[in-house]
């Protein structure tokens, strides 16, 4: 045995090895997948590197000890370690990454397809780029306000105060109707509809628009993830309805995407709480209705199996069913979403992150978000002092629960787990959210400054997981006082 040939052929080996891996990804994705990938393949080319070392090593101390016995040792030292690792890990799937997740949930395990990977590599051009995949917290449709009408037509307010008679919906002289959602309806996401559309009793027919799409955006600078949304953000909008509406929803798998697709509304009455009959390929379109009849907040999400999977990628959002009478009116609303997303890359690696099901599996997540990304809801949400504030918080999480704080204030009423009709809680200062839940709190804003939003949690805000609601206005100095200035130095 030549040594020196020897690490030749392995240097070699190694050389075009690495070599077909550039050249494979550029005949996937192009420069674009290239670049995505580049800390990926400097970490591949370093461990690359560190194995072709290691087998030289162990190939000269055989040579020169001339110890056959010690390579045969170590060939039964890896049989038995895989035949370990055959047992006690999992079941080994060769075709999904990671190869050793196992499910016995229903439908598919939660592991991605090689051929789904190769895919989403080969099509990655395809794909829409986003710039901000977090939906704005602003993004609350306006309070629906009960009015009496003096005729038989129903009539529809908007914020500017015209009105647009809806002749397709009739009813009784003085009836109290529902009224003032045209912001929803100016964007697309809610239309009014022909009542001979739906067979209904009572209440106005509304009409939900939902798209869902498999994107590109950043988690953090520089962090790309593939998320799946409704709408094109994460959350996906929230829906204002009143207790009593008919909702007819319209779902759309857009064409480029790779998977299929539902919505599950946990405010719908019905089998999979409309999952059943909205499962839609890429290219489809379905239609399907519930009754509005339980007032409250509500989430939805995307429900084909693995639920797990399309909810961790980005797939979900909230819809309220106000009371018959309304909600009470405050100054300013506010949306925000926490979630959970489940990366290969540890904590601010750079490039194209994969969804990692173990990590998922063993509820580990890399990052946790408001509305979708580090810095979702920063710099987005302001007050004025005296202001009454109302916040729709939801949970989009598959593993934990929402411990919703704002450091500095005190909730004066929450409506626990979103539910209307009956206790609310008074003065809390930390309100539960669970996976797949919600809450609503309010309160009335006395001091200016920054208030923080965090799941008090509090790793979780390392995580991404925390906010700011910036109130200005006139100071009380009989409500707070102290010395603002920063302290001499800056140590934990």
């Amino acid at each position: 045995m030549d040594l020196r040939k020897l690490s030749m052929v392995l240097a070699l080996a190694f050389g075009i090895i690495s070599l077909l891996t550039v050249i494979l990804i550029i005949y996937l994705g192009g420069d674009e997948l290239l670049s995505y990938l580049r800390p990926t393949l400097i970490q591949g080319f370093g461990l690359g590197i560190a194995v072709t070392a290691a087998l030289f090593f162990f190939l000269r101390l055989v040579y020169k000890l001339h110890a056959m016995s010690m390579a045969l040792a170590m060939l039964f030292f890896f049989i038995g370690v895989v035949m370990f690792m055959s047992v006690s890990v999992s079941r080994m799937y060769v075709l999904q990454y990671p190869v050793f997740v196992q499910s016995f949930g229903p439908g598919h395990g939660p592991g991605l397809p090689v051929k789904n990977v190769i895919t989403f590599f080969q099509r990655i051009d395809e794909f829409e780029r986003v710039g901000d995949i977090a939906r704005d917290p602003n993004d609350v449709p306006s309070p629906i306000v009960v009015k009496e009408v003096e005729n038989n037509k129903t009539m529809l307010n908007n914020d500017m105060g015209s009105t647009t008679s809806t002749s397709t919906l009739e009813v009784a002289p003085n009836e109290m109707v529902v009224s003032g959602i045209a912001d929803m309806v100016n964007n697309g996401a809610l239309l009014p509809v022909s009542s001979h559309e739906v067979e209904m009793s009572q209440g106005e027919v509304r009409e939900l628009k939902l798209e869902t799409t498999e994107i590109l955006s950043e988690i953090a600078p520089g962090i790309i993830f593939n998320y799946w949304t409704f709408n094109n953000t994460v959350p996906g909008p929230l829906f204002r309805v009143s207790e009593g509406d008919m909702v007819k929803v319209t779902i759309h798998n857009r064409a480029t995407n790779l998977h299929n697709h539902n919505v599950d509304f946990h405010a719908a009455t019905g089998p999979g709480g409309g999952g059943a009959v909205s499962v839609v390929a890429p290219g489809e379109t379905k239609e399907f209705y519930f009754k509005a009849l339980n007032p409250g907040l509500y989430v939805y999400h995307c429900a084909v199996p693995n639920m797990a999977v399309h909810m961790a990628h980005g797939m979900y959002g909230m819809i309220l069913v106000e009371p018959k009478e309304g909600l009470p009116k405050v100054d300013k609303e506010f949306y925000v979403m926490q979630g959970e997303l489940y990366t290969t890359g540890t904590i601010g690696r750079q490039g194209l992150q994969i969804f990692d099901a173990q990590k998922m599996m063993d509820g580990i997540p890399e990052y946790i978000t408001f509305n979708g990304r580090t810095g979702g809801v920063t710099g987005k949400m302001q007050a004025k002092v005296g202001d009454t504030v109302r916040f729709y918080v939801g949970n989009g999480g598959v593993a934990h629960n929402s411990s919703f704080h704002i450091v500095g204030e005190i909730f004066d009423t929450v409506y626990p787990e979103g539910s209307m009709g009956g206790a609310l809680f008074h003065n809390v200062q930390t309100t539960n959210v669970p996976a797949g839940g919600s809450s609503i709190v309010e309160f009335k804003v006395d001091y200016p400054g920054k208030y923080v939003l965090v799941d008090h949690a509090l790793m979780r805000t390392d995580k991404g997981a925390w906010g700011i609601l910036e109130v200005v206005g006139e100071k009380d100095d009989t409500i707070f006082g102290g010395n603002f200035s920063a302290p001499a130095n800056s140590s934990h």
